[in-house]
């Protein structure tokens, strides 16, 4: 196990008044506002990880020849915090994140931050900013990890200096309209990963990848992007920045696209899993034609579809949009399926329901 290292803290002699922090509170949208304060960890290759800090949420300095801004070696992760009805601080499993956070730096060529780094680094940022934690419900404070290519050189090769840091903002609903079924856009021009590329690390670049398309959505009067496999352009993959599930309602069933080296290893997609087995219901992973979620729907087989990721938990999904056809109801009300595990899962990281995974881990 790795030992725990000392954070030095610097305390924001300026932070948001209390008053003003309470309002935000209340009705905090999503990633616009940020907490006080924000960790600052630096790796290089002779030092190793060095130099723990919390420190005042500001600017980083940055040289212009950044290898992050060059090459995009940069990786982050999403997690969130969650006060509980008694007042105490948790996180919804963490250890997943870092060791998701340490596959996505193995394959974007960064050193790996030991598990026991990362968890202390959020323990570290509550410890000073648990105030930003909002109680009210469906919201949390989302916790942003992320890490890149600090070493100032140009030249195609791993840099040999890195920067950490953990920034966090209180957060709301994903989607402006709650939780409403979405549509969602099927993209046929352009796919967000390849086999043998990076679609299984959280990188930014996949991201950046899927915006034209998630632009192309909004044109289209939908909320999200689908995208499908780049090599046959045939079989679902994942949204923008969600895993999908479709739910076989009659049969006791439900599918997902398998994980392919393109596809993101969601951990709310993992926890979905392991929360419908428990219900009894089958779950497949295989490769998914659109045709087949086409035909399904069609027949009735499908009832019920929802995408799922940390901002937004479980997100039902009304509608498909693609050029010329469409598949499901814009007006169709939630599923059951989906609402009982989303309900059910937000119920363990919100303390309402009983963790018998051991999921959660307390903060404060």
């Amino acid at each position: 196990m790795t030992e725990q290292i000392t954070f030095e803290v610097t305390k924001n002699l300026t932070p948001l008044a209390d008053a003003q922090r309470e309002e935000i509170l209340k009705d905090p949208g999503f990633g616009v506002v940020f907490t006080d304060h924000m960790v600052d960890l630096c790796w290089s290759e002779k030092g190793g990880w060095h130099r723990p800090r919390v420190r005042p949420y500001g600017p980083i300095p940055m040289d212009p020849a950044s290898a992050v801004l060059h090459y995009g070696q940069e990786i982050f992760e999403g997690l969130k915090a969650y006060r509980h009805a008694d007042g105490s601080i948790w996180t919804f499993r963490p250890e997943a994140n870092a060791k998701r956070l340490q596959r996505s730096a193995k394959r974007m060529a960064l050193p790996e931050l030991p598990v026991e780094h990362f968890i202390q680094s959020i323990k570290e940022l509550i410890a000073v900013d648990g105030a930003w934690v909002p109680s009210a419900p469906d919201t949390s404070l989302y916790l942003r990890p992320f890490m890149f290519a600090s070493e100032a050189f140009l030249g195609v090769r791993a840099a040999k200096k890195v920067a950490y840091y953990l920034i966090a903002s209180p957060a709301g609903q994903y989607f402006k309209g709650g939780i409403k079924p979405v549509k969602i856009w099927l993209s046929e021009n352009y796919s967000r990963a390849a086999r043998g590329g990076t679609g299984a690390a959280k990188t930014g670049g996949n991201y950046a990848a899927s915006l034209v398309a998630q632009e192309e959505a909004y044109k289209n009067g939908c909320d999200q992007v689908l995208f499908l496999d780049s090599e046959t352009h045939t079989n679902l993959e994942e949204l923008g920045g969600m895993n999908l599930f479709l739910v076989y309602g009659n049969e006791g069933k439900l599918l997902t696209p398998k994980l392919s080296g393109s596809i993101l290893e969601g951990i709310t997609r993992e926890s979905i899993i392991q929360l419908a087995k428990d219900r009894g219901l089958e779950v497949v992973e295989q490769d998914i034609p659109i045709a087949k979620w086409r035909e399904d729907a069609a027949s009735g087989k499908i009832t019920e579809a929802f995408a799922c990721g940390t901002a937004a938990v479980i997100t039902p999904i009304g509608q498909v949009v693609a050029k010329e056809f469409t598949i499901g109801d814009p007006d169709a009300p939630a599923g059951e399926i989906t609402m009982a595990i989303r309900e059910e899962l937000t119920g363990i990281q919100t303390g309402k329901v009983a963790d018998r995974y051991g999921w959660m881990t307390k903060l404060s």
